[in-house]
């Protein structure tokens, strides 16, 4: 029971951040694990478009933060996650419901864990389609993250402080 509120919480409190609700976008599922999350956007007087489908910009903030999440809460404290860039590439265009399914394996948080420890810092490129009601592609969003140790992110900062002081 606890697991279960406390993922509603998160649903719950993604769905009204600001720039998420803004967008349209919600969150519809979330993983036990917390490795798995879904998507979704309707076409609605406010995510409608000049020509009368989805809003780009809007299937674009569905997606945006949502990698960078899963990869924070399944790295845990010890790790830093940033989003480094994204690109989205409309396919077709987005009318009645789209919704994307976002999805990183133990193995590839555990894949990731050891490299990062070996290499210090790593980037790591996501891709997902999102797909309207049809399971038609309406666009793929590429996302590209920076994950590094904490402890050496602190110590490259700190550094790079240091250099732009002197």
């Amino acid at each position: 029971m606890k697991e279960k509120l406390q993922l509603w919480f998160y649903r719950t409190a993604f769905n009204w951040w600001p720039s998420y609700r803004g967008s349209g976008a919600r969150i519809t599922y979330i993983s036990p694990g917390m490795d798995e999350i879904h998507t979704r956007i309707k076409l609605t007087w406010r995510t409608r478009n000049y020509v009368g489908t989805l809003f780009g910009g809007s299937m674009f903030a569905m997606a945006d933060p949502i990698y960078m999440v899963i990869l924070i809460k399944q790295l845990g404290d010890d790790y830093v996650v940033w989003d480094k860039s994204a690109t989205i590439r409309f396919v077709r265009p987005g009318t009645g419901r789209v919704k994307g399914i976002f999805k990183v394996s133990k193995e590839e948080i555990e894949s990731i864990r050891t490299t990062v420890d070996t290499e210090k810092e790593k980037e790591y490129t996501y891709i997902t389609q999102l797909t309207n009601e049809e399971g038609k592609v309406v666009a793929e969003v590429e996302k590209l993250l920076y994950i590094a140790r904490k402890d050496f992110y602190k110590e490259k900062r700190k550094r790079k402080k240091a250099a732009q002081a002197a």
